[in-house]
């Protein structure tokens, strides 16, 4: 028997694993063990230099009960336990790490690799999730949803957001700025399409789509694309590069009374020049799913703001994204014990 370790969470639960594996692998000759770890109603880990955890981030679990209930594994399923290089010393089973997420960050990978561990991943898992909450994030803005919704929770009727110097203004009169055109960015030019606005993309490392060339999307640089955009969403990957990269001076770019849009990962952003911009008046607004810190410290100066609209990390949390990730995950697994290549190696 070839046997399994499935290690879920209340999000990516053990039993969706389950069951897309059995689908796509059958019952014959394989064993499925599963733990369930308590995230999301406990909060991972971030990376801050745990012992013996250097360098891995995202993780929940202690690595010792991980240890023990991985065992003599051939295969580990997971979306958020860590596997460090000490971790893979001691599973010297362990040939086969499936991660259900868009980057393996709670992974040493290069211990995987050094001991010929084969690690799987899921990039655009939660693509369309996160690209249909982050037009939901601006509507929440640029309309006043949010403001009304403050407003009524507290008793007051705002009828003075109908005035004409106070309302909203429709994304058919707004250009709006995608930075990162990857999975979720392309995503998010598709759905702003039929709102008629205009839309700019700024990322280096990609060309616009055919298609999206035809209908009147626009490539610039980042410099551009932040002094011409009344909405500026962020879909770009943390690395060396975009770490910081919106900071004091490109908010001090951005039109005065913009708003800018997180919903792809906190340390994108400095947040102290964000507060400061937000409090001189400089941008109209801000709509935040990820911090800095997670979570946010309950005396975050961020979380006090009347103009930014704050959400804990969950614009990639839908139900189809649980199937999408399952699936892809049974795919993998069923290619591994074929013999065939992944389909999305790390």
């Amino acid at each position: 028997m070839r046997e399994i370790a499935i290690i879920g969470d209340h999000f990516m639960r053990p039993d969706a694993f389950a069951t897309a594996l059995r689908a796509a692998c059958g019952d014959d000759g394989l064993t499925l063990r599963c733990h369930t770890l308590p995230w999301p109603d406990e909060p991972m880990e971030h990376g801050y230099a745990s012992p013996g955890l250097e360098g891995l981030k995202e993780y929940q679990g202690d690595p010792e009960a991980i240890i023990a209930f991985v065992g003599q594994a051939e295969m580990l399923v997971t979306h958020l336990a860590p596997v460090s290089a000490g971790m893979l010393a001691r599973l010297p089973d362990l040939r086969m790490i499936a991660v259900s997420r868009g980057g393996a960050v709670n992974i040493d990978m290069a211990a995987a690799r050094a001991r010929g561990v084969r690690v799987v991943n899921t990039p655009g898992r939660n693509a369309g999730a996160v690209a249909e909450f982050t037009i939901g994030a601006i509507l929440a803005e640029t309309r006043l949803i949010r403001q009304g919704h403050e407003a009524l929770r507290n008793g007051v009727w705002r009828g003075d957001l109908y005035r004409a110097d106070r309302t909203g203004r429709e994304l058919s009169e707004m250009t709006v700025g995608v930075v990162g055109y990857g999975r979720i960015g392309r995503r998010v030019v598709r759905l702003l399409k039929p709102f008629g606005c205009r839309i700019l993309v700024a990322d280096p490392y990609v060309q616009l789509a055919a298609a999206d060339h035809h209908d009147g999307v626009e490539q610039v640089s980042l410099d551009n694309l932040l002094r011409q955009s009344d909405v500026v969403t962020l879909h770009a990957r943390v690395t060396a590069e975009t770490t910081g990269f919106i900071g004091a001076a490109q908010l001090a770019a951005m039109k005065p009374g913009a708003l800018l849009v997180n919903t792809a990962r906190g340390p994108l952003v400095d947040y102290d020049a964000l507060y400061e911009a937000l409090v001189a008046g400089r941008l109209g607004g801000a709509m935040l799913d990820t911090f800095a810190i997670e979570p946010a410290p309950p005396d975050w100066p961020l979380l006090r703001l009347p103009n930014v609209t704050l959400t804990p990390h969950i614009a990639g949390a839908s139900v189809k994204t649980i199937t999408i990730a399952a699936d892809a995950i049974a795919e993998e697994v069923r290619r591994y014990l074929a013999g065939e290549p992944p389909l999305n190696p790390c």
